[in-house]
């Protein structure tokens, strides 16, 4: 293969799914450090935003960099899957779901580089980026091979925390993994322009340790709630409990407070390391049951306490976290579809997302005669009502018994 210092890019790299909540932030990192970015993506609206200097969504440390970044000529976005051809890296960042049986979806990223195939160029490095299905990498350089193109291809997975992408992908090692050695040290020396820690790995290996990642964040929330459930159980407040196991004990610090885990990763992630082993994954699937069954859990504690069918209850917070205003596969959703059917009225309110559905706090709080906070935004820590109050998260600091 020719080196690609023989080829000519104008731009040193391509992120296809770039307007994203990982694209995105990856792509102004890499400008902020002097490359040319160009961000490839189809949703016509994001690629307008972006382009205007301005974020399409919240993402803290972001904003001023994105507007710095596009009036200076290196970062800009597009909805041409010609622009791909002019740069010596493209990184793949697109969904990849779980379908209505949680069966992976393995074609999500053979879909995002079909769009773009013909644009290809010898030389290229192509980067995964996405949280694969393990084998995914290497469909993917037998589909580049098929097609007759000379490139490199690397799966380098993001690790960052929604809402610390400005500040985790500077300072978390970077797992890279290749099949060949030029392969693995052109990875490596992109995202040396972000990191000095590297972490080399076979391209399985590396796939496995993303979903092994996200899947113990799964399995320790589904600990935390089915802890809370059975101090519930018993009368017994868990943040109690929690303290005292907790308190300068470090073998226990990492046991976190109940809530909803939920989000566009754990849960998803967590069924395909599950279908990856012939669905022979007992302690994941009870996470899953324990995590995805809380909501129905709250409204039965709830409906013990209250007589639901005579009640306003409004719920404070539909994003999927605190801070956020992302509500994907937020289980405050499945909340408001549970509460719909058993009270007299169910209001929603969120400071940070915008939904004609959606009531303001004041409102809520003036209308509701029960109020639970389904996701903790700060802006709930020092609320003041005469209402009773459910905070399963412990936001508020008067416990978690409900």
């Amino acid at each position: 293969m020719r080196s690609s210092t023989d080829i000519g890019f104008s731009t040193d790299v391509c992120i296809v799914g770039g307007c994203g909540r990982v694209g995105l932030p990856l792509g102004i990192a890499l400008a902020s450090r002097g490359l040319r970015v160009t961000l490839y993506d189809i949703n016509a609206a994001a690629v307008e935003t972006v382009n205007a200097g301005t974020l399409p969504f919240d993402e803290a440390g972001a904003a001023s960099v994105l507007a710095e970044a596009v009036a200076a000529g290196r970062l800009r976005a597009s909805t041409d899957p010609a622009s791909v051809a002019s740069a010596e890296h493209l990184v793949v960042v697109v969904g990849t779901p779980v379908d209505e049986h949680l069966n992976p979806d393995l074609g999500a990223v053979p879909r995002a580089l079909d769009r773009c195939a013909e644009h290809l160029r010898d030389g290229q490095l192509v980067v995964l980026r996405s949280t694969v299905y393990p084998g995914v990498t290497a469909l993917t350089e037998k589909l580049l091979s098929s097609k007759g193109l000379a490139v490199d291809v690397a799966f380098c997975p993001e690790r960052i925390a929604e809402g610390k992408a400005m500040t985790e992908l500077f300072e978390l090692p970077q797992i890279v993994a290749a099949r060949t050695p030029q392969a693995l040290q052109r990875a490596e020396k992109l995202f040396r322009n972000l990191t000095d820690q590297i972490v080399p790995l076979e391209p399985e290996e590396a796939e496995l340790a993303k979903l092994f990642t996200n899947t113990w964040r799964y399995i320790k929330f589904a600990t935390a709630n089915q802890f809370w459930m059975m101090a519930n159980d018993f009368g017994l407040d868990f943040a109690r409990i929690r303290h005292a196991i907790t308190f300068d004990y470090p073998r226990a610090a990492d046991l976190p407070m109940p809530g909803f885990a939920a989000g566009p990763c754990l849960f998803k992630d967590t069924m395909q390391l599950a279908a990856f082993n012939r669905n022979n994954f007992v302690l994941g699937h009870s996470a899953m049951l324990i995590n995805e069954g809380l909501p129905l859990y709250l409204v039965s504690r709830l409906e013990s306490r209250f007589d639901l069918s005579s009640m306003s209850v409004g719920i404070l917070g539909m994003a999927f976290k605190g801070g956020s205003d992302d509500p994907r596969e937020s289980l405050a959703y499945k909340l408001r579809k549970i509460l719909l059917l058993k009270a007299r009225e169910t209001l929603c309110t969120d400071p940070y997302i915008s939904d004609e559905r959606f009531t303001p706090l004041d409102e809520v709080l003036e209308r509701a005669d029960l109020l639970v906070i389904a996701s903790p935004h700060p802006e709930y820590r020092d609320l003041t009502t005469d209402k009773p109050l459910v905070d399963m998260w412990g936001l508020t600091g008067q416990g978690v018994l409900v």
